[in-house]
């Protein structure tokens, strides 16, 4: 009696614990996963245990058949797409019996184009501003080289009333000095980055200079590094012209061997810096997609074709590279291309429109709805989940832009303004979102 009724007990938990997640089939169970969402896309991770592959698997949304595929691995990811902003979908899916519990998955909502513009120029002849950071709205650090009469500044500061001209001075060989920089990074109010093609860190109330070739860790064949990105002041890497990488712990720096001596055009992580991408091109040599996860460089893309604009694959000359939420997005001459952070080279485009109109060199985002890039004749973009915008207003034949960012409701965009080959003005945009 008593093993009779253990026995019973025990196919009663197991019938019980079975049903929080699958219907058992014939030959195993199926579990599902919300694995992401944008505003009219989800992505939906599927796992199988005990069922002999490869078998059909049938994807339902609201009861309704979206998808049907031969499964071959006991893990995928499902995507399903043409879907609404800001509506809630219920999915399952089916395979050899077994059916999964149902999952909700709620779109995101759109966000709004609506920014009202200011635009600002800076010094005489030969200014020009490089690079931008937001700290918040009213700390941002813009550098670059400014020329106003006979006196020269690296940076201007925004402090929420007007922009401060600025030098940023080190020490050199016991001296004090100062060049053009050439990128600004910021993780906060007190840990501000810069680099004239060599790194300059806090250290007191000013920046201390990090000579990467007096210390041995760049040897004379590397090019000045000059964009930089990072988790924390213990965690930063700087990349630049010759394929050069170099790394800061906090107390220490190495040389990152990529493999390659084009030109570093961007580099940007995922907040843990586990998946940090880099882009690269310059005439004459591959355009480069690298991505480093802590131990060693991986190309992703090394392609001297940049003419040949493939459907399915990131194509064109590789500018610019942002991520969010474990996807990539890689600017190109092309296109904008998402893809995940596994990619071989496939990328999805997201804009899809004609080349010649697109023209962009950086781009940054809020998320996946709220992304923002910047080029020539002084175009801007902007996606907000479902189409894209360009401001007409900013449109100009003068107007070089080089970097963008975006911080919650606030956009600032760097570069110069020319008026012959002579005289060419710093130029600053600032976007508020209405």
């Amino acid at each position: 009696m008593n093993k009779l009724f253990y026995f019973i007990l025990i196919i009663q938990v197991l019938l019980a614990a079975s049903c929080d997640t699958t219907e058992i089939g014939r030959s195993g169970t199926v579990f599902t996963e919300l694995a992401d969402v944008s505003c009219t896309e989800c992505w939906i991770k599927v796992e199988t245990t005990g069922i002999n592959l490869p078998e059909e698997l049938t994807l339902y949304r609201d009861s309704e058949v979206v998808q049907t595929i031969t499964l071959t691995e006991n893990d995928v990811v499902l995507y399903d797409s043409l879907l609404n902003p800001s509506l809630t979908y219920k999915y399952k899916v089916k395979i050899a019996g077994a059916t999964s519990k149902e999952i909700t998955a709620t779109t995101m909502d759109t966000t709004s184009h609506d920014f009202t513009w200011e635009t600002y120029t800076f010094g005489t002849e030969t200014s020009t501003l490089f690079d931008v950071a937001i700290i918040d709205e009213n700390n941002i650090w813009a550098v670059g080289e400014i020329h106003i009469g006979d006196e020269k500044y690296n940076a201007v500061h925004w402090a929420g009333q007007k922009w401060e001209m600025k030098r940023i001075f080190v020490d050199y060989l016991g001296k004090p000095n100062w060049a053009p920089l050439e990128c600004v990074f910021a993780l906060s109010e007190n840990e501000i980055v810069f680099s004239s093609g060599l790194p300059y860190l806090q250290e007191g109330s000013g920046w201390k200079l990090y000579h990467l070739w007096d210390m041995g860790i760049l040897n004379e064949n590397d090019g000045g590094v000059n964009k930089i990105w990072g988790t924390t002041l213990n965690d930063l890497y700087f990349a630049g012209r010759k394929g050069t990488i170099a790394h800061y712990n906090g107390s220490n720096w190495e040389k990152i061997e990529t493999g390659t001596d084009t030109k570093l055009t961007d580099i940007y992580g995922d907040k843990d810096g586990n998946n940090i991408f880099i882009t690269g091109y310059i005439d004459f040599k591959p355009t480069v997609l690298l991505k480093y996860n802590g131990n060693n460089i991986v190309k992703v893309i090394e392609n001297h074709d940049t003419h040949t604009n493939t459907p399915g694959y990131i194509s064109g000359i590789i500018e610019s590279v942002w991520l969010s939420n474990n996807k990539l997005f890689t600017l190109t001459n092309y296109d904008l291309y998402i893809s995940g952070t596994d990619t071989q080279g496939e990328g999805r485009s997201l804009w899809g429109g004609n080349p010649e109109q697109w023209g962009v060199t950086s781009i940054r985002g809020n998320g996946i709805n709220d992304i923002i890039t910047c080029g020539i004749r002084g175009r801007v973009w902007h996606f907000n989940g479902v189409n894209w915008k360009i401001y007409d207003e900013l449109l100009s034949e003068t107007d070089r832009l080089r970097k963008v960012v975006i911080k919650d409701d606030i956009c600032v965009i760097a570069g110069y303004r020319y008026i012959n080959g002579v005289e060419n003005f710093g130029l600053i945009h600032i976007g508020r979102r209405n």
